[in-house]
Order: C-alpha cells, then sequence, then structure tokens
C-alpha cells in the first residue's frame, strides 16, 4: 500500500481568528503549531501569516521571516510550503464595481513572491487561477502572473504546488508544465468545497485527477464538514491529503480543534484504512525537493 503524505494548512487568511481560540495568529503561534503538527503526523506544513494585532491575513515578509525561523531553529523535520496566494484578492461590496472594498489587495507577482526569495522553502504555493470566491470576492490569477510565479520559483528551486479550485485552473497548471516552467515531478493540490470553486465530491475529485499527466504528486481536500471524508476519498483515488484550521475548525460537531488534532484524526483515519503516512524525509524524495537550510 503506498504512503500517503499530510499537509497542514495552519491558519490561513479567512475570518476565523474570532470563531475559534485556537487559530494560530502571531509568528510564534504558527510556528509552534507547525512543530505540533509535525509531531502529530504531518509531513508538510502549509503557511499563510496574520498582522499580529488584528488578525487579518498578511504577507509581510518579515511575518514569515518570524515564523520560519523559529521552526528550523526547533529542528524539526518537515516540509515548509509557504504560501504566495496573498496580494490577489479583490472585494468590492460596493454598488459601483470602480470601487474597491475593504481589504482588497492587488499586489505585482515579484511583491506576492518576496518572503519566497528570501526564505527558500522546499514548497509555494501558486493558485491557478481567478474565481469568485464566496459571495463578495473575487481572486485574480492571470496566466501571465502565474508564468511569472512558476519562472521565478523555477530559478529558485522551489517546488511549486499548483493550487487548483476547478478544472479550469487544473489546465492553467497544465499549461505551466507544457511551457517548461515546472521541473522535475508537477505537485497539484485540490481545494474542494468553496463556493464559486468546484464542489467537494468524489466526482469533482476524480475528474481533476484523470486530468494530470502520469507523473504528477497531487493531494486534495475539503472545507469544513468535508474535511475528513475527503482525506479518506484522496487517499483511496491514489492522492495525498491537507486538513488544518485553514480550511476546517471542528474535530467533530461543536468540537472545535488544533492543528495537531486534526493531523492526528487524519492519521487514524489513514492508518485504519491501512496507509502508512509518509515521512517529511520519504515527501522529499517523493517530489525532488531541495533542502536549502
Amino acid at each position: 500500500m503506498k504512503k500517503v503524505a499530510i499537509t497542514c494548512a495552519l491558519t490561513g487568511a479567512g475570518d476565523t481568528v474570532g470563531k475559534s481560540p485556537h487559530v494560530p495568529v502571531t509568528p510564534a503561534q504558527i510556528a509552534a503549531d507547525a512543530i505540533a503538527a509535525a509531531k502529530a503526523g504531518a509531513a508538510i506544513v502549509h503557511i499563510h501569516v496574520r498582522d499580529p494585532d488584528t488578525g487579518i491575513g498578511a504577507r509581510d515578509p518579515a511575518l514569515f521571516r518570524q515564523a520560519v525561523k523559529i521552526i528550523r531553529e526547533s529542528k524539526t523535520d518537515v516540509v515548509l510550503n509557504l504560501t504566495a496566494g496573498m496580494g490577489g484578492m479583490l472585494h468590492r461590496p460596493h454598488e459601483d464595481p470602480n470601487q474597491d472594498g475593504p481589504g482588497t489587495d492587488l499586489v505585482r507577482s515579484e511583491e506576492r513572491f518576496l518572503h519566497v526569495v528570501e526564505l527558500l522553502p522546499e514548497i509555494c504555493t501558486i493558485d491557478c487561477g481567478s474565481m469568485n470566491f464566496g459571495s463578495e470576492s473575487v481572486v485574480v490569477n492571470r496566466p501571465r502572473d502565474l508564468a511569472w510565479m512558476a519562472r521565478r520559483a523555477q530559478k529558485l528551486g522551489v517546488k511549486p504546488e499548483l493550487e487548483c479550485f476547478d478544472m479550469g485552473q487544473v489546465q492553467h497548471g497544465l499549461d505551466l508544465i507544457e511551457a517548461g516552467l515546472i521541473d522535475g515531478r508537477p505537485m497539484f493540490q485540490f481545494v474542494l468545497g468553496v463556493a464559486g470553486g468546484a464542489p467537494a465530491r468524489t466526482e469533482s475529485m476524480m475528474t481533476m485527477r484523470n486530468m494530470l499527466p502520469s507523473n504528477a504528486y497531487w493531494a486534495a481536500f475539503g472545507i469544513s464538514r468535508h474535511q475528513f471524508p475527503m482525506v479518506a476519498q484522496a487517499a483511496l483515488l491514489g492522492g495525498h491529503v491537507r486538513v488544518g484550521l485553514e480550511d476546517n475548525l471542528y474535530l467533530g460537531p461543536g468540537q472545535l480543534a488544533t492543528n495537531a488534532q486534526l493531523v492526528e484524526k487524519a492519521a487514524r483515519i489513514l492508518r485504519e484504512l491501512s496507509f502508512d503516512l509518509m515521512t517529511p524525509a520519504e515527501a522529499r524524495v517523493e517530489l525532488g525537493l531541495r533542502t536549502f537550510h
């Protein structure tokens, strides 16, 4: 039976801080959760940062620097995956579509990549397309921006995780491969259940999986109550899995979770299905990752 890697997405950028006391906010809290998730069985941790004063999602390289420094100095064996998705969010709650709403954050690709260039994680995420995100927001990722970020990651030797919310975004990822901008084994992550994207259903996951080249590494997850059903489904369809407070706050009905508890539950599900957990060292080999530190 093949081994399955668990990614833990620690905090995200959503409006979740007031909904659970377990959502990490400061760099120290995010780093502590990364270490705890690794000890619970996560091979990879996916890292966003937040403004320590407001809890709002941020992209300040200094915040990434602090979190990564603590994790690295702890000598915890875990693969670091830093988001490059921040900087592409457009909020337009006004009647006038020419007015940007509060929280809009559109910047050049170069600015979205500053922390990746400085910190050289083993993996960085590239969100592979534009989409409606919920009822009020639009995420903007033009093909030219995707190509720029893929090319920059390629030059740095950082593996891009091609994060796809629907079939069209999978195709954008395939276009990057066709253009020669993805070296080695391509890495895809399917995001299911976000309003505006593909639903958290077996049919969605299978369709997206079937679009991939034979050498692709892929993982998938569902948000909210779909998190654990999609853990089982992804593993059974030959993929890897993701859990974490970025995507879901609950261990069960009415029971708020920590990141470590979400990883522990995913690990139990996988073991009950007779899958072994992939270690960080095995994930590095599987993905052909470069280690810079």
